[in-house]
């Protein structure tokens, strides 16, 4: 495990976990069918322990090593937007591609990105070579990590994700990409 990881033992809830793994729950998913769906899902205070239990006795020291070899998968795939911003200056400059929703992209956005639609989900799934490069941004880096993965599991070889999102963006490489917060709704 890396330092700068807090150690996650069987007794640590679901919360140290994905604190501390953040993609842990995509792993647990993919490998594992548990977390994905309200009939596999978790509580946060319920313990690894508790969960492998539950879940047909999954060896626990196993879970532990696919949550830590996954989280070092995400860790290469992420760019920082130092990277990223040397990457574009490039001749074989990747495309941008923004997991946002519209009302976000259309209001805040990196120059030359490209908004995932239904029509650019088509394009890039029924058109797009893959040995393409592209990086998927977001927000805050939370949830560009699972579109990247998507993508990666159907055969894409060269996708990247930025690492903080936009956020990390504006505020190291280009000030004049506004900052903002979204409010919370009371659906949401």
């Amino acid at each position: 495990m890396s330092e700068s990881t807090p150690s996650i033992t069987v007794t640590s809830t679901m919360r140290d976990v994905l604190q501390a793994y953040p993609g842990a729950q995509r792993a647990l998913f993919r490998k594992y069918h548990v977390g994905g769906c309200s009939s596999c899902g978790f509580q946060p205070e319920e313990t690894l322990e508790a969960l492998c239990a539950r879940n047909n006795n999954l060896d626990v020291p196993e879970v532990l090593a696919h949550i830590q070899s996954s989280h070092d998968q995400d860790a290469r795939i992420l760019v920082s937007p130092e990277e990223l911003a040397r990457m574009l200056q490039s001749e074989s400059a990747p495309k941008l591609l923004d997991v946002r929703a519209r009302e976000e992209f259309e209001a805040v956005r990196i120059e030359g990105s490209r908004l995932l639609s239904q029509e650019t989900m088509q394009e890039i799934m029924g058109h797009w070579s893959r040995e393409e490069a592209f990086v998927v941004l977001d927000h805050h880096g939370k949830t560009a990590m699972d579109a990247a993965a998507y993508f990666l599991g159907h055969g894409f070889k060269n996708v990247r994700c930025l690492r903080g999102g936009l956020d990390a963006w504006s505020r190291t490489i280009d000030p004049k990409v506004p900052r903002y917060k979204l409010e919370a709704t009371k659906n949401s």
